[in-house]
């Protein structure tokens, strides 16, 4: 029994066709790594700080229109008496509420920024130590100054060995 090799669907086709099947060889893909940004921090920062103004620009615009609608529509509510003004009036005043929680939000948000952004190198280049060489050496190797201080005081368990020698009384 010989087995034949299973034809593909191309196959089945290029013969009925009659033509010749071309098959392309896998070609290689070329991994491309990302390039680093340019992008510097300071860059960064700018574009932070840009953007902080714009959108706190846009917040105070909303609020301030959004109070100017609030009031109309109280007006057309306190006219009307309908019910459906109110509720839109409500929905205003939540709506601007929502704003000024945003604003205070993008407030909070740009303060943790800045902290990140703020970070402390200092090197300090001839330093003066004022102190005994003992307290110097105890100040740079602590765990060995620390075994050298253990007094009487600091002891935790003891146990009291009689060599055999007892008084007679």
């Amino acid at each position: 029994m010989s087995k034949k090799k299973k034809k593909t669907v191309d196959e089945k086709i290029a013969e009925e066709l009659d033509i010749e099947l071309q098959t392309e060889q896998p070609k290689e893909i070329e991994v491309v790594r990302p390039k680093e940004s340019s992008l510097t921090k300071e860059k960064a920062t700018e574009d932070a700080n840009k953007d902080y103004r714009s959108v706190r620009c846009n917040l105070h615009a909303i609020i301030s229109k959004g109070n100017e609608a609030i009031d109309g529509i109280l007006e057309v509510a306190a006219e009307g008496d309908q019910p459906r003004a109110y509720e839109v009036a409500a929905q205003m005043i939540k709506t601007v509420a929502d704003a000024n929680k945003d604003l205070m939000d993008l407030h909070k948000k740009m303060k943790e920024l800045k902290k990140e952004d703020i970070t402390f190198k200092s090197t300090t280049n001839q330093s003066i130590y004022v102190g005994s060489t003992k307290e110097l050496q105890e100040l740079v190797n602590q765990t060995r100054s620390a075994s050298r201080r253990i007094g009487t005081d600091d002891i935790i368990d003891v146990e009291v060995v009689d060599n055999g020698k007892q008084e007679d009384g």
